[in-house]
C-alpha cells in the first residue's frame, strides 16, 4: 500500500539531512542546482499541489475517468522534467525543522484528502499530469512517494557536492 511506501522514503529522506546544519541544508552546490532546502520545498509544493487537485476532482462531476499509467518511471532521473512554475522553490533561508515541520503539513493535507473518500470514487475521477496525461486520482497518492524517490536521489546527489 503506498502509505508505507510513502512514509518510507520519507523517513529515508529526512535520515538524509540529519547531519546537516541550517546553513549546509540552505547551500546550493552551484548556481544551476537546488539546495537541500529547496528540494523540500519543492517536496511540500508538489504534494500541496496534488492534494489540492485530487480534492477539487472529488468535487468536479465532469472528472474523467482515465486508465492507469506508468508512474513508476518518475523515479527515473534520466528523463528530465521541467519542474511547474508553482512548484519551483524559493531562495528563502529556512531551517531543517521548518522545512520538516511544511512536509508534515504537507502529508497531512494529502492524508486528510484520502479519507475524505473510497478507493472506488478515486479510480473514477482524474487529472491531468504534464508527462503521463489524464492520471487516475488513486494514483497520485503513491505518486507523491515515487516523486520524493526521485529527489531522494537528487538530494543524496547535492549533498556530496556541499
Amino acid at each position: 500500500m503506498f502509505l508505507e511506501d510513502n512514509n518510507e522514503i520519507r523517513k529515508e529522506l529526512f535520515q538524509t539531512i540529519e547531519g546537516l546544519t541550517d546553513e549546509q541544508f540552505n547551500k546550493k552546490p552551484a548556481n544551476d542546482k537546488w539546495s537541500p532546502k529547496q528540494i523540500f520545498e519543492h517536496l511540500v509544493r508538489m504534494e500541496t499541489v496534488i492534494a489540492t487537485n485530487i480534492a477539487r476532482e472529488l468535487k468536479n462531476p465532469d472528472s474523467p475517468k482515465a486508465r492507469k499509467k506508468p508512474i513508476g518511471l518518475s523515479t527515473n532521473r534520466l528523463i528530465k522534467v521541467e519542474a511547474p512554475g508553482y512548484t519551483v522553490p524559493t531562495e528563502e533561508y529556512k531551517t531543517k525543522m521548518e522545512m520538516l515541520k511544511d512536509l508534515h503539513e504537507s502529508r497531512l493535507f494529502l492524508l486528510d484528502v484520502y479519507e475524505s473518500s473510497t478507493k472506488t470514487v478515486f479510480k473514477e475521477k482524474s487529472f491531468k499530469h504534464p508527462i503521463f496525461g489524464q492520471v487516475p486520482l488513486i494514483q497520485w497518492f503513491p505518486f507523491v512517494g515515487l516523486h520524493e524517490k526521485r529527489h531522494l536521489k537528487q538530494l543524496k546527489k547535492t549533498i556530496e557536492m556541499l
